[in-house]
């Protein structure tokens, strides 16, 4: 990687800017949080159901990040694997590559989004025509297991009293607090677009070799991408209840990375490394 590497001075303008904003965002959104002044709820990205929902947020929600680890991560990527990619492309090419990227992320993490949401919305319907706390509980289950413990007291309540009433008209009442949860999640983070990054050095340098921090082993570019999709896939398949990490997002963003270098091969052939 060492050809690869430098000086931030030597990182290109594209990369820099946005490792700049990226930063100053994240220090500023944390230093005005203090006086009352929540920037997530502006710029973060929600559900187009959520009343929290606005269009800008499609590009916004890439330049805020949760924690201070997040932004690392992601940023030491951005300038990793992003600073060869402009080198290779040009800044005009790689702007449109990676908002094209975030960008894609985002639909395909919503539309994601959006068929789950239709399905615990069936289901939690269904379950408020033939109320019950076994038929409570598995819903929980299946679709909040986070809750499961927070809630098991009133589960064994219920399931001692199934025919009471109270319990029926609370139980609906944690549905629709529990949809309106889901609903309102926000998704923040440039992971989408740092995962279109990624893809597209593993295309241009595919015989690169990286060394991993766990474990320690040098594999080529190629094979780490494809590695990583294929966890980010399974991932994202199986973790039903999520795990605050948006797996589609990061799939998104590989995908529409992968068409647009195939769009532009057919007009300019890459060299590969």
């Amino acid at each position: 990687m060492n050809r690869f590497g430098g000086r931030l001075g030597s990182t290109p303008p594209v990369v820099l800017n946005l490792l700049i904003i990226n930063v100053l965002l994240y220090f500023v959104t944390s230093l005005i949080a203090r006086s009352g002044v929540d920037l997530v709820n502006s710029l973060a990205l929600y559900y187009p159901g959520s009343d929290l929902f606005k269009p800008y947020q499609i590009i916004t929600h890439m330049f805020m990040h949760g924690s201070i680890t997040h932004l690392f991560f992601n940023m030491f990527a951005l300038w990793m694997f992003g600073k060869a990619l402009e080198s290779v492309w040009g800044s005009g090419r790689f702007f449109i590559y990676y908002f094209v990227t975030g960008i894609g992320a985002a639909i395909l993490h919503t539309s994601v989004l959006w068929l789950q949401m239709g399905n615990v919305a069936s289901e939690a319907q269904a379950l408020i025509n033939t109320m019950s706390p076994e038929g409570f509980a598995m819903f929980l289950k299946e679709n909040f297991p986070e809750y499961q413990s927070r809630l098991s007291g009133f589960v064994t309540q219920w399931m001692d009293m199934p025919q009471n009433s109270q319990f029926v008209l609370q139980a609906e009442s944690y549905i629709q607090d529990l949809l309106n949860i889901k609903l309102n999640v926000p998704t923040v983070g440039a992971s989408g677009a740092v995962f279109g990054v990624l893809l597209a050095f593993g295309m241009l340098f595919p015989n690169t070799r990286l060394v991993l921090l766990f474990p320690p082993i040098p594999i080529k570019a190629k094979w780490f991408v494809i590695a990583y999709g294929l966890i980010e896939l399974f991932s994202g398949i199986s973790n039903r209840a999520g795990d605050n990490v948006a797996h589609f997002a990061h799939l998104g963003g590989m995908i529409f990375g992968f068409i647009l270098i195939k769009y532009w091969n057919k007009t300019r052939r890459n060299n590969f490394y």
